[in-house]
This record gives structure tokens, C-alpha cells and sequence, in this order.
């Protein structure tokens, strides 16, 4: 560790033949423990950085097409349109047709993209994510963690219409939701 040694030289104070006379000494730290302490740090740092890697989604991002136009076409059998609303609710309906809309939770909507994923071919699915106004963004990345989960290759969020807003409007209207 440290050792210090003290004394040294002639204080001025006792001469003579009983006296002996101090021993001048150094001033000397070790450093090898601290050498060890940082070795140690800088393992642990480089090892808490390795371990800890960025978590993201995975992405799933449309082919190249020759044609632009034909890239955004959806078949009306394979859409299935889910908006998002107030209170975690969910709102969907198949097709095109939004009068059919119908009511989930969170809990029941992965039943029906299971549904709908079994009973559509895999290349015309098409999930059309809508929030509202209303839905939160944890809502928007439970829904975004679902098309994860369920491995929906095609889906995409969009703007809610005017037409589906309403919709829902008197639907939550109609279910007491305030």
C-alpha cells in the first residue's frame, strides 16, 4: 500500500554521541491497486455497453414495382381497417365498407387478425391502421406491437376519414363511451 517514512536530516535540537540521528525517508504511494480498480472499471463499462443493445421493431418495408400506382392498391377482400379510439378501444371492419363497423379491445382484436390472417391469402392482407384524435400513442404501438406478433408483412397507418370518424362517433355515442 502506502508507506511513508518520516525523519531524516538534523533537526538541530540534540548532538552528541547518544543520539541517533533520524533516517531522512521517502514519500512513496503504490499504485498497483489502483491500476486494478481501473482495469476493472473499464472491463465492467465495456461489458455493460455490450450487453445492453438497442432493442427495435422490425419494419417490414413494401418490394420495388415497376408501376407506382399498382404499389398502393389494396384488394377489397384482403383490407381490414382498425381505428383507434378513446377509452382503448378498438373499432374494425373488413372490406370497404365502413357502415359494417364493429367493437374490440385490445385483448379480443388479436383474435380477430388471427381470423382474418387465416382466411385471407397472405398476399392480399392488409392491415390499415387508423387512429384517431383520441387514441393515445401507447394504443398506436400496442397496435404496431400486434402486426409484429402476428407477423402481418402489409399493413400501413393512414388518416381516418371524415365518413369513419362519424361513424365512431355515434358508435361511442350509442355505447355510453364519453
Amino acid at each position: 500500500m502506502a508507506s511513508i517514512d518520516s525523519g531524516g536530516g538534523d533537526s538541530g535540537h540534540k548532538k552528541g554521541p547518544g543520539v541517533k540521528k533520524a533516517k531522512k525517508l521517502s514519500t512513496r504511494v503504490d499504485m498497483t491497486p489502483m491500476v486494478d480498480l481501473g482495469f476493472l472499471l473499464i472491463t465492467f463499462f465495456i461489458f455493460t455497453t455490450t450487453m445492453s443493445q438497442p432493442t427495435a421493431m422490425n419494419l417490414y418495408m413494401p418490394k420495388d414495382v415497376d408501376k407506382p400506382e399498382e404499389q398502393n392498391k389494396v384488394k377489397e377482400s384482403g383490407a381490414f381497417h382498425i381505428m383507434l379510439g378513446k377509452q382503448d378501444v378498438v373499432y374494425y371492419y373488413e372490406g370497404m365498407d365502413p357502415t359494417q363497423i364493429k367493437t374490440a379491445t385490445f385483448k379480443t382484436i388479436r383474435e380477430e387478425i388471427i381470423r382474418k390472417k387465416q382466411n385471407t391469402n397472405p398476399e392480399d392482407l392488409v392491415v390499415i391502421i387508423k387512429p384517431t384524435v383520441d387514441a393515445t400513442y401507447k394504443n398506436t404501438v400496442d397496435i404496431l406491437d400486434e402486426m409484429t406478433i402476428n407477423e402481418i408483412k402489409r399493413y400501413a397507418m393512414v388518416d381516418i376519414s371524415s365518413v369513419e370518424y362519424e361513424l365512431i362517433k355515434i358508435t361511442e355515442a350509442a355505447s355510453g363511451i364519453k
